[in-house]
C-alpha cells in the first residue's frame, strides 16, 4: 500500500519599499514559480487571503545585506515588516535568505530568456522573479 504525504507550500517574500514580489512553490516543494508583485501596504492582506487557500510551511525572506556582510539599507524597513509577519502568522516559520545580488540575477535571468528591454524594465516583473531566485536558493541548499 502506497501512502503520499501532501506537503505544504514554500512561500518567498522579496520585500521592497514599493513592491513586494511573491513566489511559491508546488506542494511537493519541488519547483519555485513567481506567483505576484503586490504593493508593500497590501501584502499581509494578500498573504492572509491566500492562506485562506493553500497551506504554507514556510515563509523564506530574503535578508538585506552589504558586501561585507553587514545589513543593507534596506535592512531597516525589511525587518519591521519580518517582526510585523511573525506577530501576524506565528504559527509559520519563518527562514531568512541572503539576497544579494538577486535583483541582478533576476535581470541576468530575464535577458537570457530573450525578454524585450521594455519588459525588463518592470520592476514589478524584476520582483517576483527576484522572490524566485530567493526561493529556488532556499531550495537548493536544502538539498
Amino acid at each position: 500500500m502506497l501512502y503520499f504525504r501532501i506537503m505544504s507550500r514554500l512561500l518567498a517574500i522579496d520585500y521592497g519599499q514599493k513592491r513586494v514580489g511573491i513566489a511559491v512553490t508546488d506542494n511537493e516543494q519541488i519547483i519555485a514559480s513567481g506567483l505576484t508583485t503586490v504593493h508593500s501596504k497590501d501584502v499581509l492582506f494578500f498573504l492572509e487571503d491566500y492562506l485562506k487557500c493553500e497551506e504554507v510551511e514556510c515563509f523564506v525572506i530574503g535578508e538585506a545585506k552589504n558586501l561585507d556582510n553587514s545589513p543593507s539599507e534596506s535592512a531597516r524597513f525589511i525587518e519591521p515588516f519580518v517582526k510585523k509577519l511573525s506577530n501576524t502568522f506565528p504559527e509559520i516559520k519563518i527562514v531568512r535568505v541572503d539576497e544579494r545580488f538577486s535583483s541582478k540575477i533576476a535581470f541576468q535571468t530575464m535577458i537570457d530568456a530573450g525578454l524585450k528591454k521594455k519588459t525588463r524594465r518592470d520592476k514589478a516583473l524584476v520582483d517576483k522573479v527576484s522572490a524566485t531566485i530567493i526561493l529556488q536558493s532556499y531550495l537548493e541548499s536544502r538539498a
